[in-house]
């Protein structure tokens, strides 16, 4: 809308004294922006010397709280007087870097939990472009939602078997109808610029596949867990990444979430002495026989590869070192539909260097439970909820002479698809290697394959001895 030279005079003359509300409406009525206004009005009252850009100002809007009175009064278009008062400008720090966050005047005591940093999202212009693979219920009830919350990430494209589901999903999420694919058709994604990841979502035995065509096609993969059906795939799909140039994730989610991470920095710091052994469980109750988690070429196993999985992730991930033997009973009910191809249970032991012993149950058919357990030298941690994709609570025991204290730990909750998916686009806009990559994934199932083999022939199993702390880990995800 263009300001006249009358308008603009008349706003001039109105610089030298109070303008009233109403007499402020009625001038924003003929044509003058507030934010103009506000801006012209604001320069005119100040000095109109040259301003250097080592003395400028922050730039601030309203009264300083200190200032304010309580005499401004509001009159309404009908001559009614509330009172009111001006706009207050905390003295925020705005820094020009979009990266970095706003930082807000103080206003809580250090006798509360500080709040975290302002979030810090990008404009959807500079967030990374994702193509979802599969319209099941991970991507739908959790992915799809998730990037609500995502500061770096944006969903731009959806790939299907399902023409109705996709036309649907398309229109719930603004994505456009050229940018919805079928599987046959899924290689012509090298064809969209907006596409620069593609989110892999499919069951397990489809993973190497379309991992291997994605990065043919020029896009970077992440790919959910279990990474394939055995440690072959996994290792075609490493090749087929860095043979087009292209980084891959396996999306651990548990390596990104707050809580985890908590305890992972308790056991590195020894907070209550050495580790000694570690308790973990991941159980549910599973339906529907026809689906796919229940086919073994399609799950390439049952509770282990799903949900077990997680036990076995988070346990390497909290000590950072590799197990050298695992030891496995696994066992079915005869009879039941759900597992007449998959296991419905499997208990394994992992050895540890130092002597730490992590004992883990994993089960298809009990109420859920997930958790786990650090007993140390001088206390323990125990996470609830620890592979859920929310609720954690964390909860650590230690004695203090005669008294016995048990501490319940709060967190500030992060949406943890959200944090995962916004990691590894930082690191194809900071162009570095993610924090859990394939290689993650190829070792998780060389021990997963192991701990079968034990299962089977009912007697441990050595694994080969690795050497370092992380070995098969990228660099740690900055803390948002």
């Amino acid at each position: 809308m263009s300001i006249t030279n009358e308008l603009l005079n008349t706003v001039l003359r109105q610089a030298g004294r109070e303008v009233s509300r109403k007499e402020f409406l009625t001038l924003a009525g003929r044509g003058l922006a507030v934010g103009v206004a506000t801006s012209t009005l604001a320069s005119c009252q100040t000095d109109s010397g040259p301003t250097t850009a080592a003395t400028a100002p922050t730039p601030t809007t309203g009264t300083p709280a200190s200032q304010v009175t309580s005499a401004t009064m509001y009159t309404s278009p009908d001559g009614q007087k509330i009172p009111s008062s001006e706009a207050v400008s905390p003295p925020a720090k705005v820094p020009t870097d979009l990266n970095k966050p706003i930082e807000l005047e103080e206003w809580k005591s250090d006798v509360d939990p500080q709040s975290p940093p302002t979030p810090t999202p990008l404009p959807p212009d500079k967030r990374v472009g994702y193509a979802l693979v599969g319209l099941g219920h991970l991507t739908l009830e959790e992915l799809l939602p998730a990037f609500g919350q995502s500061k770096k990430s944006k969903p731009v494209a959806l790939v299907s078997g399902s023409p109705e589901k996709l036309k649907k999903v398309a229109q719930q999420y603004g994505i456009k109808p050229e940018s919805c694919y079928s599987y046959e058709n899924y290689d012509q994604l090298k064809d969209n610029p907006e596409v620069q990841v593609i989110y892999i979502v499919l069951p397990n035995s489809m993973h190497a596949e379309y991992t291997i065509r994605g990065a043919q096609a020029g896009k970077h993969i992440l790919c959910e867990k279990p990474m394939a059906n055995s440690a072959a795939e996994c290792e075609a799909m490493i090749a087929a990444c860095k043979k087009a140039g292209k980084k891959l994730m396996v999306a651990y989610r548990i390596q990104y979430e707050p809580y985890n991470r908590e305890v992972r920095q308790m056991i590195r710091d020894n907070k209550f002495g050495k580790t000694k052994y570690i308790q973990a469980q991941n159980s549910q109750s599973s339906a529907n026989p026809d689906h796919w988690r229940h086919k073994k070429a399609l799950a390439g196993g049952g509770a282990l590869p799903d949900i077990g999985l997680y036990c076995l992730n988070t346990a390497r991930f909290l000590l950072g070192t590799e197990p050298t033997e695992v030891s496995a009973y696994m066992h079915s009910t005869p009879g039941n539909p759900l597992f007449k191809e998959v296991e419905e249970m499997m208990s394994w032991q992992m050895r540890f260097p130092d002597g730490i012993v992590v004992d883990n149950i994993t089960h298809y058919n009990t109420h859920d439970s997930r958790f786990y357990r650090v007993n140390s030298e001088r206390g323990w941690i125990h996470l609830n909820n620890a592979y859920a994709y929310k609720g954690q609570a964390l909860q650590t025991s230690h004695a203090e002479g005669p008294a016995k204290l048990e501490n319940h730990i709060t967190l500030g909750a992060k949406n943890q698809f959200a944090t995962e998916m916004d990691h590894f686009s930082e690191c194809v806009l900071e162009d570095k290697a993610p924090h859990t990559p394939g290689e993650e994934g190829l070792q998780d199932q060389r021990i997963m394959e192991a701990i079968y083999q034990s299962a089977r022939e009912g007697r441990p199993v050595k694994l080969p001895a690795v050497k370092g702390t992380d070995v098969f880990r990228g660099p740690e995800p900055k803390q948002a």
